[in-house]
């Protein structure tokens, strides 16, 4: 006679072992939802609170309304400027970076003995470039006394250009250490384009394409996924951007280079205005959301993905 116990104990043996996956599921993941709602979600909620009062750290919140906002778009004059500083940045750093990228991926993408070298190399001032040692030696590149000014000596021009000193060329010294951080952006480039069958180009070259034909017809637009992707992580990055300018020019001169979060840290920290603060970053939060949101919407017209033909 059969012995029927067998396949409920089978059964039941399956569903522990079910169990027993979903409890390790938690568990490992919950150093990360622990962090996420202790160091992101709450602070987020709590400085969306704090938006709304009079609030110095030192004193208890004091609800105000929509004062902080008020005040941030008609009763502060720098606000403005800072902002605007902020966007020239971000609009001259951005295609810079992602271009200098783009270059260098294209350079580095045929396999040699010494290709993960050159990507690390060119990565390396990814990893360092926001230090503070990055940013003091940057400022004494560009002192009147630095190396830029050496070496433009060398080659006949003659000149003491107190780089930092002026309006016009300050914010440039900022935007320029910014391309040189292009470092991630490459190597999601360098992904990208071994991702491009290499058909394509065999065809393109037997119907006498050249060179630059293939890169317009074959590889820009393949590589349009990745290029939306590096856009919307460098395009928050570049609205992010606080050692820079806090280290290399304090904002100065005149305030040409005064960056939006460091304003924001000031008003926050140095003016025991946190509520105020708290105000700056939420419209941040606002302003990226938009042009993020416009960049998804526009994809549509630009952005080629090859599963939807």
């Amino acid at each position: 006679m059969k012995n029927t116990t067998n396949p409920p104990k089978r059964k039941k043996t399956l569903a522990q072992a079910m169990n027993t996956q979903k409890v390790a599921g938690y568990v490992f993941t919950l150093p990360f939802i622990i962090g996420f709602l202790a160091f992101l979600a709450l602070p987020m909620i709590l400085s969306f609170g704090f938006s709304f009062t009079k609030y110095s750290i030192l004193e208890s919140p004091e609800f105000i309304g929509l004062d902080n906002y008020i005040t941030m778009f008609t009763g502060d004059s720098k606000f403005w400027k800072v902002f605007g500083v902020t966007l020239y940045y971000v609009i001259f750093s951005v295609p810079l970076r992602l271009i200098m990228a783009l270059i260098v991926a294209l350079l580095l993408v045929k396999s040699s003995k010494l290709s993960g070298f050159y990507r690390a190399v060119f990565y390396l001032p990814s990893i360092i470039g926001s230090s503070v040692a990055v940013a003091i030696l940057w400022k004494r590149m560009f002192a009147s006394d630095g190396v830029i000014n050496a070496l433009l000596q060398t080659v006949g021009i003659n000149c003491e250009i107190a780089w930092l000193g002026r309006e016009s060329t300050a914010i440039w010294t900022l935007i320029i250490l910014a391309v040189w951080q292009f470092g991630s952006s490459m190597l999601i480039f360098l992904s990208g384009l071994k991702q491009i069958p290499v058909s394509l180009y065999e065809a393109a070259t037997v119907d006498g394409a050249t060179g630059i034909q293939r890169f317009f017809k074959i590889t820009l637009p393949m590589l349009t996924p990745t290029i939306f992707f590096n856009l919307i992580n460098q395009l928050i990055n570049g609205f992010m951007a606080f050692t820079q300018s806090y280290i290399i020019t304090q904002g100065k001169p005149r305030d040409s280079t005064l960056f939006y979060t460091v304003y924001m840290y000031q008003n926050s920290f140095t003016y025991n205005k946190m509520g105020y603060g708290c105000a700056m970053a939420w419209f941040m939060v606002l302003v990226v959301g938009i042009l993020t949101l416009i960049l998804f919407k526009s994809q549509k017209y630009w952005v080629y993905y090859e599963s939807e033909g």
